[in-house]
């Protein structure tokens, strides 16, 4: 009789290594994840979230080319209404937004120029919804917004503050490019957030991706967007 074969044991120690599934991240970004795109060849899909597999309609967009590239990725509008949304409720609670507001009042704020700072200056690093669609703003709300309100007023006479994007931080006093504006926040001569949030206005200029880098957020508004993005995930549950 031929002998019968018995499975072989796997060792324990196997079973967790092979069941183990690695999460890629963006390189230069750790906070933002890379899945691959179930559907569509070479293509891969960016998020906050490292839950797999990924909610499209809370990814940042889709992208066939790491890192992404303005020609590669395709914006999520969702994702940005949601981010908006955010910026909205939050910025005027970022330490770093509420010390350039309390400078523009002071004597020093008249040499802000044209434009308070939302995000650290930091070493220089080197769109397109629910469904994915093409590129252009992430729908400004027709107020102007802090592209054309043209930044801080100076000391005693209040201003627009803006809120941007830390990848290409601009020159002291200078504006930040129009496509790394997210929007910006309204302060009266004392330095104090009109109507106490600062009536913040979306730029409709912003881009996710430039030839200076892609989406850059202070750690208080990655964090607060992250909190936003976990309940919107728990709801398509």
């Amino acid at each position: 009789m031929f002998a019968r074969s018995l499975p072989r044991a796997i060792p324990r120690r196997a079973i967790n290594l092979t069941s183990r599934r690695s999460i890629s991240t963006l390189e230069g970004n750790p906070h933002i994840y890379v899945f691959p795109d179930s559907t569509s060849i070479n293509s891969h899909i960016l998020t906050l979230l490292p839950k797999s597999p990924p909610k499209p309609q809370l990814a940042i967009g889709t992208t066939t080319k790491l890192p992404p590239t303005p020609d590669s990725l395709i914006e999520n509008r969702n994702f940005f209404t949601i981010l908006q949304s955010v910026l909205a409720e939050h910025a005027h609670q970022d330490a770093y937004i509420i010390s350039q507001a309390q400078a523009m009042a002071s004597s020093a704020g008249s040499n802000l120029g044209s434009g308070g700072a939302f995000f650290p200056q930091q070493q220089r690093n080197r769109r397109r919804g629910t469904g994915y669609g093409g590129g252009g703003g992430t729908g400004g709300d027709g107020a102007g917004g802090a592209s054309a309100q043209g930044g801080a007023g100076g000391a005693g006479r209040g201003g627009y503050i803006h809120v941007y994007d830390q990848r290409n931080p601009p020159d002291y006093g200078r504006i930040p490019a129009p496509e790394d504006i997210f929007g910006s926040l309204e302060v009266d001569g004392q330095g104090a957030f009109v109507d106490g949030h600062g009536r913040y206005q979306n730029s409709g200029t912003y881009r996710a991706v430039t030839r200076e880098g892609f989406l850059g957020l202070s750690p208080f508004i990655r964090e607060k967007l992250v909190e936003r993005l976990k309940l919107e995930d728990a709801a398509l549950e």
